[in-house]
């Protein structure tokens, strides 16, 4: 008969795995393998170790661990902004997986500043994290953490390819079918609304609507790719100057969600409705653009997904870290809503 365990409020301090073993009647070393999971312990006495570590209150010391291991069951998920529900659902993706597999995670959102993702990941190597998954917005990024020899796993976009594993969409392809759709409905002027074209996601995405335009013999306008800010209202008022001309485009493509919402809120500031003086496609599709009339065609790409794919490749990468790199390629699909018609004939 097990005897009753000691009084935490008598103790005055933290349980310790002695005395978790002795309660259990088991060695320190069976008592670790029973709470870590590292090394063989029968179902029976893991079960008795469990309950008196219940018992006593005892908790895993996971920095006492790292400083052992030289890494905690630990990964950091850096985003650029959780305000963008992307982000936001591609950490939450990351969270569960990593949850599942037993690991924990460190979110950061460094608010796409370089400087706040370098003191972020510096962060990251402080607490020994096992690796990392990042959408990150520099390459200094990802080489300072290889540097540590802290496995990385690039989502969203690559800077480093070749010398670490990454989870990314088809934006080339995904991009060249949302253009497609315009075409194959009789638009000629489209305009491509983008935030940047230096990243993979950005120029990938440009990338695909000119393929677009070049398979259908229409000739590619410089001055229908407006770059624009990186929120809304930068993104309503690059679209506003682009729409307002006499010789205006028919539809816009916004290479995300951010700008087209910018080009939603510039289109009704004009008074040109959607679909009959304006179409829309939107890469990226968010729940909005299923609630507004009409709702908006969108490139739908699964965030969590992206998630759940990116930890589960840094997992890999921690069992095997010898193994060749790799890049997982993600499919999306085009959601067609009422944003898109046919160009009305005459341009108001």
């Amino acid at each position: 008969m097990r005897s009753a365990p000691p009084d935490p409020v008598t103790l005055g301090r933290r349980a310790t795995i002695k005395e978790v073993a002795e309660l259990a009647g088991v060695s320190r070393s069976t008592a670790s393998r029973a709470l870590t999971g590292n090394g063989y312990v029968a179902e029976p006495v893991r079960l008795r170790v469990r309950q008196a570590a219940s018992d006593l209150g005892y908790v895993v010391d996971a920095m006492a661990r790292s400083l052992k291991q030289q890494s905690t069951r630990s990964i950091g998920v850096l985003v650029s902004d959780l305000r963008n529900e992307f982000y936001a659902n591609l950490a939450a993706g990351a969270s569960r997986q990593a949850t599942r597999l037993g690991y924990t995670t460190m979110l950061i959102d460094d608010q796409g500043s370089a400087e706040d993702e370098m003191a972020a990941v510096e962060a990251f190597v402080a607490m020994r994290v096992a690796g990392v998954v990042a959408t990150t917005v520099t390459p200094d990024t990802t080489r300072f953490l290889l540097r540590q020899r802290i496995p990385v796993v690039e989502v969203d976009r690559r800077f480093s390819d070749g010398d670490c594993d990454a989870v990314v969409i088809d934006n080339r392809g995904s991009a060249r079918a949302a253009t497609r759709h315009l075409l194959e409905l009789g638009h000629r002027r489209i305009a491509l609304l983008i935030d940047e074209d230096d990243w993979t996601t950005g120029r990938e995405r440009r990338e695909g609507y000119v393929d677009a335009l070049e398979a259908a013999g229409i000739p590619h306008e410089e001055s229908l790719v407006v770059p624009t800010g990186w929120d809304v209202d930068a993104a309503r008022h690059a679209a506003r100057e682009v729409l307002r001309g006499a010789h205006r485009p028919t539809a816009v493509f916004a290479a995300n969600n951010v700008l087209a919402e910018g080009t939603w809120r510039a289109a009704a500031e004009l008074g040109l409705r959607i679909p009959e003086n304006l179409s829309l496609v939107a890469f990226d599709d968010v729940p909005w653009m299923s609630m507004v009339t009409p709702g908006v065609t969108a490139v739908a790409q699964d965030a969590g997904a992206m998630g759940r794919a990116a930890v589960q490749s840094l997992l890999d990468r921690i069992a095997d870290p010898d193994a060749g790199t790799r890049t997982v390629v993600l499919s999306a699909s085009l959601r067609r809503r009422g944003s898109t018609a046919p160009p009305a004939d005459t341009v108001l």
